[in-house]
């Protein structure tokens, strides 16, 4: 589809972004750009870890620190702190896969050939979701059994029993349907706003480029979609950052109140 109209003007950013025509397609096999985007990330962040695993051996260096710092953040801003030292040493690889996946699939959006977030199609993110919902319900009937999970869940303590028929509906709707739901959206639409952003502010200064080189004074206003789109870069670093901690920093509270519901 194009995103030009027939008079060649500007044409805004759609959904059309992120459903890209395929690169092979048959009656068995569907590979696009995106899944493409999200392969990069993951050899990507292999390599990383692979590199990072064989110099940490050796002297520390920038890039050892830096790594060691984001473990490092997961570990005690998140697994140890939410769950405790035990349990969170426990649950710090799923927590550390999340943070350092999701991670690698937003930052796709603002390097240069990629352009796009491998979890900007609802595919990935609604994966890592229902990991999460798993995990937690598991962990939650492990160490309560399964009468006493779900009653701890759907029929909390203190409430007067005529309540229950208002409380444990809504309960249900919040720990069953709306935790999978929210996570998912959440990681989605952020990355789908940001990728817009991005597209919108370049092929506007794509465009208004064009006209002022045709001698249109409306385009000078090049300069300032071009510096929207510089901040809106740095913005969506930060996006990417803070997405993949607030996932991952969920998870570790849900798994949590799994573990202790009485907190």
């Amino acid at each position: 589809m194009s995103v030009e109209d027939s008079e060649g003007g500007f044409s805004p950013p759609g959904i059309y972004e992120f459903f890209p025509v395929p690169l092979i397609i048959d009656g068995v096999t569907y590979f696009d750009r995106i899944m493409l985007v999200r392969l990069v990330a993951m050899v990507g962040l292999l390599v990383l870890f692979v590199l990072f695993v064989n110099r940490a051996k050796l002297l520390p260096t920038r890039f050892t620190s830096t790594i060691e710092l984001m473990l490092d953040l997961v570990r005690t801003q998140v697994a140890e702190q939410i769950l405790g030292v035990k349990d969170g040493r426990k649950f710090l690889p799923l927590l550390a896969t999340f943070f350092f996946m999701i991670f690698a699939l937003n930052i796709t959006g603002v390097i240069p050939l990629l352009n796009i977030g491998g979890t900007s199609v609802i595919g990935v993110p609604l994966l890592l979701a229902l990991i999460s919902y798993v995990t937690f319900i598991v962990v939650g009937i492990k160490a309560q059994g399964v009468g006493g999970y779900f009653k701890s869940n759907l029929f909390p303590p203190g409430v007067p029993k005529p309540l229950y028929l208002l409380v444990t509906p809504i309960e249900f709707a919040s720990t069953f349907i709306i935790r999978p739901f929210s996570l998912t959206i959440r990681l989605l639409a952020n990355l789908i706003a940001g990728h817009l952003l991005l597209v919108l502010c370049f092929k506007s200064t794509d465009y208004f480029l064009g006209e002022l080189l045709s001698g249109n004074a409306v385009g000078g206003f090049f300069l300032l979609t071009l510096v929207g789109g510089f901040a809106f870069t740095l913005f969506e670093i930060l996006v990417a950052v803070l997405q993949a901690y607030i996932f991952t920093l969920l998870t570790a509270v849900y798994i949590s109140g799994a573990l202790h519901p009485e907190h």
